[in-house]
């Protein structure tokens, strides 16, 4: 089963069908442009959205944060500060990633 989860209003999951799952997530505590804006909000905007530049991406096998996770280069499990064309890149990879 596929699906889009939302998470804690700072960022998003998406579950593909072939097992895995990637989130990515740009608010507090974050590695992005929000890591100390401790609610990612831009209330003097008037606006009640999470902003960044940036975002990190986690990435593990089956629909929970306890499955399987990727690891990335130098052993990360976290990929920190990509930029929206770096996690498009990252979705399509996932998404044809073999099936768990």
């Amino acid at each position: 089963m596929s699906e889009f989860r939302v998470t804690g209003n700072k960022g998003f999951q998406m579950v593909f069908e072939n097992g895995w799952t990637i989130s990515v997530q740009f608010g507090y505590g974050n590695y992005c442009d929000n890591y100390q804006h401790p609610d990612g909000f831009d209330f003097a905007k008037g606006l009640n959205v999470v902003q960044s530049s940036d975002a990190e991406i986690a990435i593990w096998s089956g629909d929970t944060w306890k499955g399987d996770w990727y690891t990335f280069e130098y052993g990360e499990m976290v990929l920190g500060h990509q930029t929206p064309q770096q996690v498009a890149t990252w979705i399509s990879k996932v998404s044809a990633f073999d099936k768990k």
